[in-house]
């Protein structure tokens, strides 16, 4: 079984080499994606998954996410990230990702 961490890393070095196809891959068909406060999935499925990350992320030539931290208990992996190219200045945010069955199944950013 694949560990949480190596899918986690695996799908951030497919973002920052902007390979969608390598990156939708450690994501699971029903994957969900949330953007506390709001309860409810910003992103849902693979399909709406996929489009926005091939839409609005991997369109924008320097973007690039740094770890800066990384915690992992269990299935559960948290990234403290350094994100470029959205923004002017470098965004910081914090990705909790939950594997399960060797794929992502939700993420929380915040």
């Amino acid at each position: 079984m694949k560990k949480p961490d190596t899918v986690v890393q695996r799908q951030l070095d497919a973002y920052n080499a902007h390979d969608l196809e390598r990156f939708v891959a450690e994501y699971s068909h029903d994957v969900q994606v949330f953007r506390p406060p709001q309860p409810e999935p910003v992103l849902q499925g693979m399909q709406a998954f996929s489009e926005h990350y091939a839409k609005n992320r991997f369109t924008l030539p320097d973007l690039h996410a740094k770890v800066l931290n990384r915690i992992v208990s269990g299935n559960i992996v948290v990234d403290h990230e350094e994100v470029t190219g959205l923004d002017p200045s470098p965004r910081h945010t914090v990705a909790v990702y939950e594997v399960d069955d060797g794929l992502i199944r939700r993420v929380w950013f915040y």
